[in-house]
């Protein structure tokens, strides 16, 4: 059976790329996402159908991707499509509904509190399975198939917190919104001679310094550079993406989270602050906003780590 799993970049494809060896779907598979350095990483072993990166709720998109799609259900016999979001969701699962091929849609674990737009317009289209991973949120419609963070949990460790500290600072890559609020409160915070590496997506780095030096910075990273960052890393200092929060925990690292915020014109909507609330409610993340970061919060994260406890089982379909 070949599947077609479907996911914008950022958290939305991660989530899918951690869940697929519990989707059934370990073989046979095309994936459709944005290009960018991290999934270029993240699907090099993989067959991937490229689509240009979209502008947060941009109809446009929606329909240009779906023609670039399109032919893939041509080419390629497809039984099954499975898509954790955003805008990809809506280009290509309609379209696979129509054909009669069944069609799966798994509401990105931000959204704690309730669907996404995308979900409640998906939720709309008949022939739709919808999924969510909280078990409170799930009805007539929407059914609860697992969370992308089973598994884990954190644990102190014994003694002092190293030093010089080893610190990752990401932000993601979220669009044109940048992320300054962190990043001004972060360089007051480090302590002394600790080595940073700065992952600052759009955000405007200019005379951003650190001890007196400007702060060199990289817009995006691979998939498998910044892993490798976060995993050698004593702190994990990150907004508060879904992706950004698993690559964290993957690597044995409770994450400092901080939300991004509408009011600051830093996101389109606040779901943020929904998946900082529920990681904070099963104790894997600390969460702060951007002026509450000490250098406390640094030791308590930097003194943490987090293993898996169990295999989680395959997603409830």
């Amino acid at each position: 059976m070949t599947a077609l799993l479907v996911a914008n970049n950022g958290g939305h494809v991660k989530q899918l790329h951690s869940l697929a060896p519990r989707l059934g779907f370990a073989t046979d598979r095309v994936w459709v996402t944005v290009r960018a350095p991290q999934t270029t990483a993240l699907l090099r072993d993989e067959e991937v159908v490229w689509v240009d990166y979209p502008d947060a709720r941009d109809l446009g998109a929606v329909l240009r991707h779906a023609r670039a799609v399109s032919p893939v259900f041509r080419r390629r016999r497809i039984e099954t499509v499975v898509s954790t979001g955003a805008s990809l969701a809506l280009s290509v699962l309609p379209q696979a509904a129509a054909r009669g091929i069944d069609a799966r849609y798994i509401e990105s674990a931000t959204r704690f509190e309730g669907p996404s737009m995308a979900g409640r317009l998906l939720a709309r289209v008949p022939r739709i399975a919808m999924y969510t991973q909280y078990e409170h949120l799930a009805d007539r419609r929407w059914r609860f198939g697992g969370s992308v963070f089973d598994g884990f949990t954190a644990e102190r460790v014994p003694g002092p917190a190293p030093s010089p500290l080893r610190v990752v600072v990401t932000v993601g890559s979220t669009g044109a919104y940048g992320f300054r609020r962190l990043l001004d409160r972060v360089v007051q915070v480090l302590p002394e001679h600790s080595v940073v590496t700065w992952q600052t997506g759009s955000t405007d780095v200019a005379g951003l310094e650190l001890r007196g030096v400007q702060v060199q910075a990289r817009a995006t990273m691979p998939a498998d550079e910044l892993a490798a960052e976060v995993a050698a890393a004593d702190v994990v200092i990150a907004h508060a993406g879904t992706g950004s929060a698993l690559g964290a925990l993957e690597a044995g690292r409770l994450p400092l989270l901080v939300p991004r915020r509408v009011e600051h014109g830093e996101h389109v909507d606040g779901h943020q602050g929904e998946i900082a609330r529920m990681l904070e409610q099963r104790q894997l993340a600390l969460v702060r906003e951007a002026d509450e970061l000490t250098r406390n919060d640094l030791d308590l994260v930097a003194t943490s780590r987090v293993r898996r406890t169990f295999d989680p089982p395959a997603f409830r379909w």
